[in-house]
């Protein structure tokens, strides 16, 4: 098993949270596709939950704010960061735009919400005494993250202006991709950017490890989800495209042993 107990590096992916409509639907159905548990859900932090497995935390979750407009239910991507102040200058200075500024939250970090240059959203997390995923590339947590802009080169440009990132390039045709790492991760493999097609909106997506992909996919029709592209073999294992309760999608993907 992958666990982690100690703060991602800076420009790596940390967390992933969503705001749901129906705070028991989306638990019953997250446990019925991946055994999700959950702790936390304090009135003093409206309400947020941990997912966990096995008692490591995997993802976050968030019922509606009573008062607030409905947020858009998609699974935010948080960047680790050391210092969000400085994070969002940079972030702007390099032609991003604030979301949401840093905003303590309690003692566990302090978070905030971007948009890249070229429409992707995603968030900052410098951590407190919650440092993020504490399991990666297991059954039921976060196993491959992808930046997909609307621009690859200017999408490349702003996350190395931003967090140093450097690049494995394996476009293929038409397709621009690169596997990305943080400063002094060789070779790098935190995530992946790639440009979006046409008529898609840009984003930071999410897929997640299963032990079965074809079993997984079964359990999101039967929990009410719909799967939005069957399974399928690809290069690095087997995916299925997906989506949950509200509509958000992100990916089932069982990693083949090379990958």
């Amino acid at each position: 098993m992958t666990d982690h107990s100690t703060p991602w590096p800076v420009g790596a992916p940390a967390w992933v949270d969503i705001s749901v409509t129906d705070i028991e639907r989306s638990k019953a159905f997250y446990s019925a596709v991946l055994s999700w548990d959950y702790d936390g859900g304090g009135e003093e932090f409206g309400g947020y939950l941990n997912a966990t497995v096995d008692g490591r935390r995997v993802a976050g979750m968030a019922p509606p704010m009573e008062g607030m407009p409905e947020p858009p239910h998609v699974w935010t991507v948080y960047v680790a960061v050391e210092d969000s102040a400085a994070a969002e200058q940079a972030i702007t200075g390099a032609g991003g735009t604030t979301l949401m500024p840093p905003m303590e939250v309690g003692p566990f970090g302090t978070m905030a919400l971007y948009a890249d240059p070229t429409g992707a959203g995603f968030g900052t997390w410098q951590s407190g005494t919650h440092q993020g995923f504490e399991r990666t590339g297991e059954h039921g947590s976060p196993s491959w993250i992808e930046a997909m802009v609307g621009d690859y080169e200017r999408g490349t440009e702003f996350y190395t202006q931003v967090f140093g990132w450097h690049y494995q390039d394996i476009s293929a045709g038409t397709m621009k991709y690169a596997m990305f790492g943080v400063p002094g991760e060789e070779p790098p493999m935190s995530g992946g950017i790639g440009e979006v097609e046409a008529g898609q909106p840009p984003a930071w997506t999410l897929n997640i490890e299963v032990g079965d992909v074809d079993a997984a996919a079964q359990r999101v029709k039967d929990a009410g989800g719909q799967v939005t592209t069957e399974p399928f073999d690809f290069e690095f294992g087997r995916l299925a495209l997906v989506t949950g309760p509200d509509g958000e999608a992100f990916g089932l993907v069982t990693s083949s042993p090379a990958a």
